[in-house]
């Protein structure tokens, strides 16, 4: 560990060594041995948010696309490139109004998104394959196809019959957060303008993380308020994750996690999978103006759901033109990479994982889409980790994880759930 910490002591004061600049280059930076590490690895990446394009006109997971096109990070194409072998995708509702009509369309919602990421499996079968247990991720691998673990950001599409939690799991479901960015029946949000409304969770959502519990699906504190973090803690019988989280002590926005956290979820047996959406990584300088006029060229579209081609070409252009004039810094690789080390430092190597947002607002200059994930085990590598360390990081992690979660889930309430 000595190594480890002088090594990666040196790439997060300056970050400066020749090792990571050619990791920065991309493929003709990646060494052989990198490049080993990598296909022997089960490399999983916990928040997919793919299954928000599954519904754009035209826009197909087995075909290539680029990020300069549209806006996309990840594709079938991209995942053979760049050895990403699955991971968690992602039911992510919108939060919106709590009244029985908005609860009901967030239920409609959900349940159509997680028919989407099912017909997609189903409809490619030689690629992808439905994961829900710990041993499926090395198997479907072998196969030569890609997992599709399914995930739940906010509850949100719970909140009008909780017991659909059941329904979920029977589908496949198998990780649950529950709040995005602002409170909803179930728990606090890190970051609702309003502030807490509960203090960390309501009683339905103690009621909801021990459901999960009994079923053996992994929670996942990512977008809760700390507070949240702490009661879940307490009261899980299982190890939690966040799924998608950067280091408080590296930038302070109330989406991170402080490093005593980081401690104590991995006291825990807890694993935190490092987020790349820039915003979080550093202070972007976005200010409320300029979030106004990004929304604004949105509205003007239409909305950010159901844009065709054009309209997104027309939309990432004056996105463009706005950071210019407001002066948006944006992250690179560099910034990613010291959230990574610190957190790997921090927690340990058998608690970190990757959890970059791909297509859900993650991706920074130098990474910004899924075919530069071997940049990552270059860099891990030049930071003085080993194989082993690196393929725990890469995924073993998590798998790990998700066998312990469902050893403590009840027999009879998974049974009765899969009835």
């Amino acid at each position: 560990m000595k190594k480890h910490c002088f090594v990666a002591g040196l790439l997060l004061a300056t970050l400066s060594c020749s090792s990571i600049a050619a990791a920065r280059t991309g493929g003709d930076g990646i060494s052989e041995q990198a490049r080993r590490i990598h296909a022997r690895a089960i490399n999983l990446d916990t928040h997919l948010d793919t299954p928000a394009l599954f519904g754009r006109p035209g826009w197909k997971i087995t075909d290539r696309h680029t990020f300069e096109q549209d806006g996309s990070q990840v594709d079938y194409p991209r995942m053979v490139e760049g050895g990403l072998d699955g991971g968690f995708w992602v039911v992510f509702t919108g939060q919106g109004t709590r009244d029985g009509e908005g609860k009901r369309g967030a239920r409609d919602f959900g349940l159509g998104r997680l028919a989407e990421i099912r017909e997609m499996v189903a409809a490619n079968p030689d690629r992808f394959a439905l994961a829900t247990t710990a041993d499926d991720a090395a198997r479907i691998k072998a196969e030569g196809r890609r997992s599709v673990y399914i995930a739940m950001e906010n509850a949100y599409p719970l909140e009008h019959d909780p017991s659909l939690l059941r329904f979920y799991y029977r589908q496949g479901l198998r990780m649950l957060s529950l709040a995005h960015t602002s409170n909803n029946d179930f728990a606090d949000s890190s970051t609702d303008a309003r502030g807490h409304e509960w203090e960390g969770l309501s009683e339905q959502g103690r009621a909801l993380l021990v459901e999960a519990n009994r079923l053996g699906i992994i929670i996942d504190q990512s977008h809760a308020s700390n507070a949240v973090f702490d009661q879940i803690i307490a009261l899980s019988k299982a190890p939690i994750i966040l799924s998608h989280s950067g280091a408080y002590d590296v930038y302070a926005h109330p989406r991170n996690i402080d490093d005593a956290r980081i401690r104590t979820l991995a006291a825990r047996g807890g694993v935190i999978h490092v987020n790349s959406l820039g915003g979080y990584l550093i202070d972007t300088g976005a200010t409320p103006e300029y979030r106004a006029e990004v929304g604004k060229v949105y509205a003007a579209l239409g909305g950010r759901r159901g844009l065709n081609e054009e309209q997104r070409r027309q939309a990432l252009a004056r996105i463009r033109e706005l950071d210019v004039k407001y002066g948006i810094k944006q992250a690179d690789f560099d910034d990613y990479l010291r959230h990574l080390l610190h957190i790997v430092e921090v927690a340990g190597w058998q608690h970190v994982g990757l959890g970059a947002d791909w297509d859900g607002g993650g991706g920074v200059e130098g990474y910004r889409d899924i075919t530069a994930l071997p940049k990552v085990t270059q860099a891990l590598l030049d930071a003085g980790y080993d194989e082993e360390q690196i393929t725990a990081i890469l995924g073993g992690n998590l798998i790990r994880l998700i066998r312990e979660v469902q050893a403590v889930a009840d027999p009879a309430a998974v049974a009765e759930a899969l009835k």
